[in-house]
């Protein structure tokens, strides 16, 4: 078992000395992630325009 004294003391640093370390960075999208995510709104769009809408128009026209 592990005894502390009251002698013992520990150091707090003030918080700009142990800020010095904390750099955060946040995550980095690879550029063929972002080509795929291009290439799916670029395909949604295009699905929309091509089917959604026509089919929706003869739909709303005569419902089944």
């Amino acid at each position: 078992m592990i005894e502390v004294t009251n002698s013992e003391t520990v150091e707090q640093p003030d918080p700009d000395t142990e800020h010095t370390f904390h750099h955060y960075r946040g995550n980095v999208i690879p550029w063929y992630v972002r080509t795929i995510w291009i290439g799916f709104w670029i395909f949604t769009v295009y699905y929309i325009i091509t089917y959604f809408f026509p089919a929706m128009q003869i739909e709303l026209i005569s419902p089944p």
